[in-house]
C-alpha cells in the first residue's frame, strides 16, 4: 500500500507540472488565429488565478480515466487542461465580494484583490470561454463527436444546473439554511459535478462504450461528495496557513453542513464508506485501476 500510495503521489505531482506546463503555453499573450489581440492586463489576471500551484487534481482525473480505457494520453492532457481553466474561473468568480468574498487563495492574494473586481470578473469568463476553446480546437486530436459530447458534458457540469446553479443554492444557504437533502444537492452541483465531469470526460477521450462511461461517472460521483465532505471537515478542523484560503466560513457565515448535521465521528465513517464504495467501482479494472483507487483514499484523507 506505501508503494501505491507513492507511485500515486509521484504521478500527481507530475501532472501537475505538466498541466502547469501547457497551461503557460495557452495562456500567453500571443494571440491565436481569428483573435484580435490579448490585452496584457487581462492575461496577467487570468495567469494569476490559473497558475498558482494546486495539485490539478481535476485534469489528474481526466487523464488517469482516460489512460484506465485506453485513451489518448495528449488528448486527455488538453481536455484537463479545458477544464482547470473552467475550475480556476469558478474560484476567481468564488472569491468576489458579491460572492464568498475571500482576500487569500491558495497562499496568495485572490484575483480581485491582486488586480481588481472588474479585471478579475473578465478573467473569469475568458477563463470559461476559453475552456470550450481548448476542446474544439484542432490541437485536440479526438473525433468531432466526441469533442460535441464532451462539450456538451462539461456545458451541463458547470451551469445552471451544475456548478453555478450550486453556487446560487450556496449563496441561498446564507438566508435560509438548507436540509440535509437540500445540502447534498447543493453539494453536488457545486462541487461534485466537475468531478464527476473530470472522470467521465476520461471514458469519452478513450472513445469508451456507454457502460464504461455509466461506471467512471459514478466514480466520479462517490469521490465528489467525498470531496466535499473532506472539505466540510477541514474547514472546521485546519486553519488559513494549512489550507491556503480561509477556514470556519461555512459556519460564521450559518450555513448548514453534513458534518455540522451529523458530527466528525459520522462524517469520518461516511468519508470511508464513500471510499469504498468508490474503489469497488473499478474492481473490474484490475490491477489498471490502481491509481484512480488511491486517488479515491487521497480525496477522502487530504490535508489541505
Amino acid at each position: 500500500m506505501t508503494e501505491l500510495k507513492t507511485a500515486f503521489e509521484i504521478s500527481l505531482k507530475r501532472s501537475a507540472a505538466e498541466v502547469e506546463a501547457l497551461l503557460r503555453i495557452v495562456l500567453s499573450d500571443a494571440a491565436l488565429s481569428d483573435e484580435i489581440t490579448r490585452p496584457a492586463n487581462l492575461m496577467a489576471a487570468m495567469r494569476h488565478g490559473a497558475l498558482n500551484g494546486g495539485k490539478r487534481l481535476r485534469p489528474f482525473l481526466v487523464r488517469e480515466s482516460a489512460a484506465l480505457l485506453g485513451g489518448t494520453p495528449e488528448a486527455a492532457l488538453r481536455v484537463g487542461v479545458a477544464l482547470e481553466c473552467l475550475h480556476c474561473y469558478s474560484l476567481i468568480h468564488d472569491d468576489l465580494p458579491a460572492m464568498d468574498n475571500d482576500d487569500l487563495r491558495r497562499g496568495l492574494p485572490t484575483v480581485h484583490k491582486a488586480f481588481d473586481e472588474a479585471t478579475a470578473i473578465l478573467a473569469g469568463d475568458s477563463l470559461l470561454t476559453y475552456a470550450f476553446d481548448i476542446i474544439a480546437a484542432p490541437e485536440t486530436e479526438i473525433s468531432d463527436r466526441q469533442k460535441t459530447e464532451l462539450v456538451l458534458a462539461l456545458a451541463r457540469a458547470a451551469g445552471a444546473g451544475g456548478m453555478a446553479g450550486g453556487q446560487a443554492l450556496d449563496l441561498a444557504a446564507e438566508k435560509s439554511p438548507p436540509d440535509e437533502k437540500g445540502i447534498e444537492t447543493l453539494q453536488a452541483m457545486k462541487t461534485g459535478a466537475l468531478l464527476r465531469f473530470a472522470c467521465e470526460a476520461g471514458a469519452i477521450v478513450a472513445g469508451s462504450d456507454i457502460e464504461d462511461r455509466k461506471r467512471l461517472r459514478l466514480f466520479g460521483q462517490k469521490i465528489g461528495l467525498a470531496f466535499q465532505l473532506a472539505d466540510d471537515v477541514l474547514d472546521l478542523t485546519s486553519d488559513a496557513k494549512t489550507m491556503g484560503k480561509a477556514t470556519g466560513k461555512d459556519a460564521a457565515r450559518g450555513k448548514g453542513t453534513l458534518v455540522a448535521l451529523h458530527g466528525l465521528d459520522w462524517a469520518e465513517k461516511k468519508l470511508d464508506e464513500l471510499t469504498a464504495e468508490a474503489v469497488d467501482l473499478l474492481a473490474p479494472y484490475g490491477e489498471k485501476a490502481l491509481i484512480l483507487q488511491e486517488t479515491a483514499r487521497f480525496i477522502a484523507s487530504r490535508e489541505n
